[in-house]
Parts: C-alpha cells; sequence; structure tokens
C-alpha cells in the first residue's frame, strides 16, 4: 500500500509540475511584430532595427514631417511595440552652438564617439548635433541640429550600444542632405 501511495504522489506531483508551466505559458512565444519597411522619414530600415526592439505584439509609428524652420523647430518619431515606447528618434533646430545641452545625460555616463560635431553614446541612446549655418555673432544666429535617438527595453544591450554609432550617423546624413546643410 505504502507504494501505491508514493506513486499516486509522485502523479500528482508530475501533474501540480505540469500544469504551473503551462499555466505560466499561453502555448505562444513572443517575436518581434511586423516593423513598416522604412521607419522615422524613412532613415532606418526594419531589417536594422527590428533586433534591437523588444518582443510583441503590434508595432506602431508615428511622426512629425521632417521640417526644420521658425515655425516648426522640431521633429519627433516613435515607434510603439504593444503601445509602449520601442525606439525614439529627435531632431531640433537651434540658433546658437551653445544652446546645445547634453548635460542632461551625464548621469547615464556618456562616451564620446566620432559622428556629428560632438556624437555622444550612453546605455539605451545616442546624440549629437550637426551645424548646417554657423551663427556670425551672438546678435546673428546660426542653424544647429540637435540629433537623439534612444530605445527602451532593447533585448541585446550589447548589440544595441554597438549600433548606436551608425544609426545616429544614418540621421546625421540623412539630416544634412535634407536640410541642405553643407
Amino acid at each position: 500500500m505504502h507504494q501505491n501511495v508514493t506513486r499516486a504522489l509522485a502523479a500528482l506531483m508530475t501533474t501540480l509540475s505540469l500544469t504551473a508551466v503551462v499555466g505560466c505559458s499561453d502555448g505562444e512565444s513572443e517575436v518581434m511584430p511586423k516593423l513598416p519597411k522604412r521607419i522615422c522619414w524613412g532613415v532606418f530600415t526594419a531589417g536594422e532595427i527590428a533586433p534591437l526592439m523588444p518582443t510583441g505584439k503590434k508595432a506602431e509609428m508615428s511622426s512629425d514631417p521632417f521640417l526644420l524652420n521658425e515655425e516648426m523647430d522640431s521633429a519627433t518619431c516613435n515607434l510603439y511595440i504593444d503601445g509602449r515606447h520601442g525606439m525614439l528618434v529627435n531632431a531640433k533646430l537651434l540658433d546658437y552652438e551653445g544652446q546645445v545641452d547634453w548635460a542632461p545625460w551625464d548621469k547615464a555616463n556618456p562616451q564620446p564617439i566620432d559622428v556629428g560635431a560632438r556624437g555622444l553614446t550612453w546605455g539605451t541612446g545616442a546624440g549629437t548635433h550637426i551645424v548646417c549655418d554657423a551663427s556670425k555673432s551672438p546678435a546673428d544666429p546660426g542653424k544647429y541640429i540637435e540629433l537623439r535617438l534612444s530605445t527602451d527595453r532593447s533585448p541585446d544591450e550589447k548589440r544595441l550600444r554597438a549600433a548606436l554609432p551608425g544609426l545616429l550617423q544614418r540621421m546625421v546624413d540623412f539630416a544634412e542632405h535634407e536640410l541642405n546643410c553643407s
């Protein structure tokens, strides 16, 4: 009889263990949702961004037109995964180079990179600025463009850190071309 009780307990424990494992899983592993072919004003491709994004069921993108002038001094593109930020790309028009301020990122221990006028990377993002038209005097504004991109919940931070300088360079090339910077 003792053997029957032991077998019954073992069978019960196996059943409970399997129930716990199955109960924690819906039978489907999460994958990257289908991304738009071109992302953020056509700067990036889905293939280069997908490995840097978190898994989820639905991807959505929203963006402002890439126009930087007196009426519209910034442009933002957001890629959302399941309604949460996956990637944010921002360009901002400034009148003077001294307005470029990376001090808020000091706590993130940014590392310099050779992209734009003063490129930096930090744990989940990168930024720089470009000079379209330099200011000739304190009374004569110029045209400086601050560029920034950041990600949220990337599954592979090492891969992300390696990719950030190239992605930021793509933004620099795009902005220089679109804004006719020399």
